[in-house]
């Protein structure tokens, strides 16, 4: 863990009114002036949070190359307020939203991991139907999972799992990266059908580098390949690793990440 990621302190940003609103932790490191005015935006996975690994390390690139990161928790996750079983990609999707137009930054760079990828994909839909938003220099999805809950999700569910769906309103897996289960709300499946962004052509307007492990056990490469079909119209780069997991959090994977996030921002610093 780098010391300059470990230096800034979250600040807290309420989203949403009445019994709905929820303080959003937010870590962001200004960016440069000039040509330097470029931030990274760093969108984390379902029951990930902005002081993971990768996250980490994507500020201490931008620390180096003296340009802006902004990282936050989503509600529901890491110091961030709210009830993780509320969470939705809609409500999600607020929040990062809200945090962009909060920091104002000039030039972006979306980075998103696996659910985050989702997101990612979403914020850019969103922020194109605006007059004014910042310039979307790229984006670089790690493992991403845009649709995941209604292509990975819902076709896999068990009869227990249905009948749990429709009894209690949620169902719970083994996780293996935490000893508490993942959680799955019929909110959260629900809202994800009015979420899908693989059911037509993805116009982002930017380059997009996809990296995609192909050992990946939560989502398969063959989901990454799909997406690549959607992006018709953008310069995108897939880059398959042969022994790759989900996480893509080794020393080489990490460094494919940085290389990938450095070259879009880059293109904004002559």
């Amino acid at each position: 863990m780098s010391e300059t990621a470990k230096a800034i302190q979250p600040t807290f940003l309420p989203v949403g009114t009445g019994e709905s609103q929820r303080q959003i932790a937010i870590c962001e490191r200004a960016a440069g002036r000039g040509a330097k005015n470029v931030s990274f935006v760093w969108l984390s996975g379902y029951r990930s949070d902005m002081s993971g690994t990768k996250a980490l390390e994507l500020d201490a690139l931008a620390a180096r190359l003296g340009i802006g990161c902004i990282r936050f928790d989503y509600s529901g996750h890491g110091q961030s307020g709210g009830d993780f079983t509320n969470g939705t990609i809609s409500r999600w999707l607020e929040e990062a939203l809200v945090v962009i137009d909060h920091t104002k930054p000039k030039t972006i760079v979306l980075v998103g991991s696996s659910m985050g990828g989702w997101i990612a994909l979403r914020v850019v839909q969103e922020l194109r139907k605006r007059k004014k938003a910042p310039t979307i220099a790229g984006l670089v999805l790690i493992a991403p999972a845009p649709d995941f809950t209604v292509d990975l999700i819902e076709p896999n569910l068990s009869d227990v799992e249905r009948r749990s769906l429709a009894e209690r309103g949620y169902f719970e897996e083994p996780s293996e990266y935490s000893p508490e289960p993942n959680i799955f709300t019929r909110a959260l499946i629900e809202d994800g059908r009015a979420n899908r962004v693989l059911n037509g052509i993805i116009e982002t307007g930017c380059p997009v580098h996809i990296l995609q492990g192909m050992e990946d056990a939560d989502v398969p490469f063959s989901h990454s390949l799909k997406l690549v079909e959607h992006l018709p119209a953008d310069d995108v780069v897939l880059t398959l690793v042969r022994d790759g997991d989900h996480r893509l959090s080794r020393p080489q994977d990490l460094e494919r990440m940085l290389s990938a996030a450095e070259a879009l921002a880059l293109h904004n610093i002559p």
